[in-house]
């Protein structure tokens, strides 16, 4: 087992949703130079990994417990997703940038629950998903009005 490895398998849910929303952004940045570099190849796939990460987010949201909190996560991604793929299609380093700012945002607002002594004592009683989800609802709305993804 590599560390990379290693340091996942000792995270919790919550810290692994910051790690997939800095693999985003990751993948986004890798995409910006892609863009500047004029290399096609390379955006796609950059983008394709954005996508994947963004779908398997979407796929786990428990939408019959989660509540307004998972509908507006997945809302969220949609945005996430338009934008990428309005980014790579018009090779368009602003609707990028807004997709890495949008992103930015809510993995704040994830952190801080990470380090949330309530969240932590839920999670080590397996929380119930909207437990978890709200609270990441109550961090980010600050952080997330104002974009263009909310109603």
């Amino acid at each position: 087992m590599n560390y990379q490895n290693q340091a996942i398998a000792g995270m919790n849910r919550v810290e692994l949703v910051v790690a997939l929303y800095d693999g985003m952004m990751k993948f986004l940045h890798r995409a910006l130079r892609a863009i500047d570099a004029g290399d096609d190849a390379a955006r796609r796939v950059a983008i394709r990994r954005v996508l994947d990460i963004l779908m398997h987010l979407q796929s786990r949201l428990r939408m019959d417990i989660g509540g307004s909190p998972a509908k507006s996560l997945s809302e969220f991604y949609a945005a996430v997703f338009a934008l990428a793929i309005e980014g790579s299609r018009l090779k368009s380093r602003e609707r990028l940038e807004e997709a890495i700012n949008c992103v930015r945002n809510v993995r704040e607002a994830w952190q801080q629950v990470a380090r949330d002594p309530e969240v932590l004592r839920l999670l080590g009683e397996t929380a119930p998903q909207q437990s978890v989800a709200g609270a990441v609802a109550a961090y980010a709305q600050p952080a997330v009005h104002g974009t263009s993804w909310t109603a």
